[in-house]
């Protein structure tokens, strides 16, 4: 009793549906056979040549790549020392700046401890 049954429009719907699904694969197929580029021993001879392009490509690829790497490094490098020497330059230079402000705090001081002295040692 608690069965439905389909109808005779859904049956038909369904049969279809596979129906054409059917006829898809083979007219697929059949196109697929006429279009055939090409015979067994001829793919593989494309493909092998494809391959080899492909490697010879990569080869030239990775050869530049090298290159563009050894002059990025070569710059770098010379980079580097430029910027070691203007450094060490800049260095030299506030050693010196303040080598002179000790030499300027030093006389200061020793100024003052004589004006100190003289003072103490009162009116001549």
């Amino acid at each position: 009793m608690g069965e439905t049954q389909m109808s005779y429009d859904e049956r038909s719907a369904g049969g279809t549906a596979f129906m054409m699904f059917l006829l898809g694969a083979a007219s697929g197929a059949a196109v697929a056979l006429l279009c055939a580029p090409a015979t067994g021993r001829d793919s593989r001879e494309y493909l092998k040549r494809r391959a080899r392009e492909a490697r010879e490509q990569a080869t030239a690829a990775a050869s530049k790549a090298r290159e563009v790497v050894a002059q990025g490094a070569e710059a770098v490098a010379t980079n580097i020392d430029d910027w070691r020497s203007t450094v060490n330059s800049a260095i030299d230079d506030g050693r010196e700046v303040v080598q002179q402000g000790r030499e300027t705090v030093a006389h200061a001081i020793e100024q003052g401890r004589e004006a100190y002295q003289r003072v103490k040692a009162g009116p001549a």
